[in-house]
């Protein structure tokens, strides 16, 4: 099959899909019309699935009917939108009151089920299997773990795993990949330090919880400073403070949240490690004590390079190298295709949906967000691609 020619023929049809999904966009874990939807398509399309999976989730398989030992390929589409309310000018504007496809997963699915359907039509000239796996929840709770868990790497087991996501800093037939760390792991960080409450003209009848609290913040200032190499990547921030009854009583309790961001698992661990000592020897230290409570957010996106260099072999023979670019530095934002990636090689990637001309360039999470939708072709062309060489190969 050649597919940039089935691909400019599927395209009209890649547009209906996409608007009609962006038209209806829904909360993660709520996204029962958009579900649905992909079923019905999978279902005309003659292709089997597994729904649900993690809630609204599905899983489409294809298997190869060329003979011969290939691989298993993944490919994965977030599903879910935003609480945002869109410009009504739009044609194919949300008819979901505050809720719009301001991220882009419109696309992901539009691609994904263009990516099936070349598939499906070209079977029989690729042995092993490919499964399409539609993610609720990646804006929310993240719904890759969930469908980690629920077995969707299984059974087959995935070999390889890829991913993309529409990025408005690139024109059109651009892409931008990164080898190794591309998005950094998440933690909720709850602190609570307990000191004594007494009357505000006594504090020495007392320990002050609010003083504490002031040395833990300036101690935990020097953490990433002096703790980790200024060649790692690390943010940790405070966000909460909340203490104190009244201003004529010394405060016996205060408790505080933040975020760790973190592209490196043994970083991540150190810096956890040593905010725990911290938190609790300053609180010791002043008469109190303190203690450290980690919610474990996203992993850290890792790449693997091998699969980096198969997908930017395969764009140079579609786009041109010209138009690949390389991203300087990690993104300290999260993205839970992290967990997939804990399971199998693979790669995710940014595909540009830009157009100046067009007038096409609002940034993602805004009400102005869109894309030049010449961009679905492109990255059916990709996908599939991709797909069909890692079906044929064995990286060690």
């Amino acid at each position: 099959m050649n597919i940039k020619q089935r691909t400019e023929e599927l395209y009209p049809e890649l547009v209906q899909i996409r608007r009609e999904l962006h038209q209806h966009p829904e909360p993660g874990l709520e996204e029962h019309w958009t579900s649905a939807y992909i079923c019905g398509l999978l279902d005309k399309w003659g292709i089997s699935y597994e729904f649900p999976v993690a809630g609204t989730g599905i899983v489409a398989v294809i298997q190869g009917q060329k003979p011969g030992a290939g691989n298993t390929v993944a490919l994965r589409a977030d599903m879910d939108a935003l609480p945002l309310t869109e410009d009504s000018s739009r044609p194919y504007c949300s008819l979901n009151p505050g809720r719009m496809h301001a991220c882009g997963h419109d696309a992901h699915v539009a691609i994904a089920l263009g990516t099936a359907r070349i598939l499906m039509e070209s079977r029989d000239q690729w042995p092993g299997w490919v499964k399409f796996l539609f993610q609720p929840a990646e804006e929310t709770t993240g719904g890759a773990l969930p469908m980690v868990e629920a077995g969707c790497m299984e059974h087959p087991r995935v070999d390889y795993v890829t991913g993309l996501h529409v990025m408005p800093t690139h024109e059109t037939g651009e892409i931008e990949i990164r080898y190794g760390d591309l998005n950094a792991s998440s933690d909720e960080i709850h602190i609570k330090v307990h000191g004594k409450s007494c009357h505000g003209a006594y504090p020495d009848t007392g320990v002050d919880a609010i003083v504490m609290a002031g040395a833990v913040i300036n101690s935990l200032q020097t953490l990433i400073s002096r703790s980790i190499s200024p060649l790692d990547n690390a943010v940790l921030t405070l966000g909460t403070i909340h203490g104190g009854t009244a201003g004529n009583i010394v405060a016996g309790e205060v408790e505080m949240t933040g975020t760790l961001r973190t592209t490196d698992p043994s970083v991540r661990q150190k810096i956890i490690d040593a905010m725990t000592r911290q938190v609790s020897c300053t609180c010791q230290a002043m008469g109190g004590s303190g203690e450290v409570v980690i919610v474990p957010g996203y992993a850290a996106l890792i790449n693997s390079d091998e699969i980096v260099d198969v997908l930017a072999e395969t764009a140079a023979e579609l786009l041109g190298s010209q138009h690949i670019h390389q991203k300087k530095f990690p993104s300290l934002g999260v993205e839970d295709f992290s967990f997939f990636l804990e399971k199998a090689k693979g790669v995710f990637y940014h595909l540009g949906c830009a157009s100046r001309e067009k007038g096409i360039t609002a940034p993602l999470h805004s009400q102005d967000f869109d894309i030049d939708e010449t961009c679905l072709k492109l990255g059916v062309e990709l996908q599939a691609s991709l797909a069909l060489k890692l079906l044929k190969r064995n990286i060690v």
